[in-house]
């Protein structure tokens, strides 16, 4: 197949545009390089299946394709804050750019939302049925909300016009090619240690995450884009819970050294609790996450070391 893969250059829109390369299809990933980096596909362009096209979401595009995946928007709290009218932008125009294309060429498209619409939770662990929690008018409301009316106008393009989408539900995922100064917990830990600095935990640290590694959730979307039992929404996470400071913890006995724990205040709307229901996609797919954290944060290091010059 010829698949488009917007935000490819990302975090997980390398990860998904290197798979599908493996697997044989014709990749076309579009970036515009606010988040993702070339350097991310770099080892992609010599191949004859892979095209690298910079141009941003929010604006009309057309491309002859089989398959969308949808992952163009920043993630972390301080880009998607850096700028939150784009990031809504991103979110929504994007959302309709991609369905608009998916609808003239009958294309199957894939939504990348996120657990973000479930807001700081008062139901745990957190279904797909969940409504969420949701502050409409925070800082973190540009990405919340925004994934949130995406999700919304998958839902009536495919009731209203018949296109055949998917919608997946991301909680918190790490590995190689994150970027350094994202501002996630994961990435701040490990690069914080790395440079002999101390690691900042917000609040009193025992708020919870799953976190998963990108190899299982990259699994679990293709697994996803590809079954015809539920168009979604569908969660896909690791149910492992640990608080910040778990991972603090883990993060220092990894990598050793002088740093030490220190707290700050707590942002606002940061949720205390964050834990996948995973089980539809145990029974649609038969997945569940393979990786420990252990192992995870282990190959998250050592990637970590390379990218800062310190093997």
């Amino acid at each position: 197949m010829r698949i488009l893969v917007t935000g490819g250059a990302g975090f997980l829109g390398s990860h998904i545009c290197e798979r599908l390369l493996e697997g044989g299809h014709e990749v076309l990933c579009l970036d515009n390089f606010f988040t993702g980096a070339k350097e991310n596909v770099m080892h992609l362009m010599g191949n004859p299946r892979f095209e690298l096209i910079r141009h941003d979401i929010i604006d009309p595009f057309k491309a002859e394709v089989d398959r969308i995946y949808n992952l163009a928007c920043p993630a972390s709290p301080p880009h998607y804050q850096y700028n939150p009218i784009k990031t809504i932008k991103t979110s929504v125009l994007g959302a309709i750019n991609c369905l608009g294309l998916a609808k003239r060429l009958r294309a199957r498209v894939l939504q990348a939302s996120t657990s973000e619409v479930y807001g700081d939770p008062q139901v745990h662990p957190q279904p797909e049925s969940y409504w969420g929690n949701v502050n409409p008018i925070g800082k973190r409301s540009c990405y919340d909300e925004g994934k949130r009316c995406a999700e919304t106008l998958f839902f009536d393009y495919h009731r209203e016009n018949r296109v055949d989408i998917r919608v997946v539900r991301i909680f918190n995922t790490y590995g190689p090619r994150m970027h350094p100064n994202d501002g996630r917990v994961v990435s701040n830990f490990i690069v914080q240690a790395l440079k002999g600095e101390d690691l900042t935990v917000y609040g009193d640290g025992r708020q919870t995450r799953s976190f998963c590694y990108v190899d299982d959730l990259v699994e679990g979307i293709m697994l996803f884009m590809e079954q015809t039992e539920t168009v979604g929404p569908l969660n896909l996470g690791n149910p492992a819970e640990f608080t910040m400071l778990e991972l603090a913890e883990l993060v220092l006995r990894k990598i050793g050294g002088r740093s030490k724990i220190i707290y700050r205040p707590l942002p606002p709307d940061d949720p205390r609790q964050r834990r996948p229901d995973i089980s539809l996609a145990k029974k649609v797919m038969g997945w569940e996450p393979k990786v420990t954290l252990e192992e995870g944060i282990e190959r998250t290091i050592d990637y970590f070391r390379r990218k800062l010059g310190l093997n």
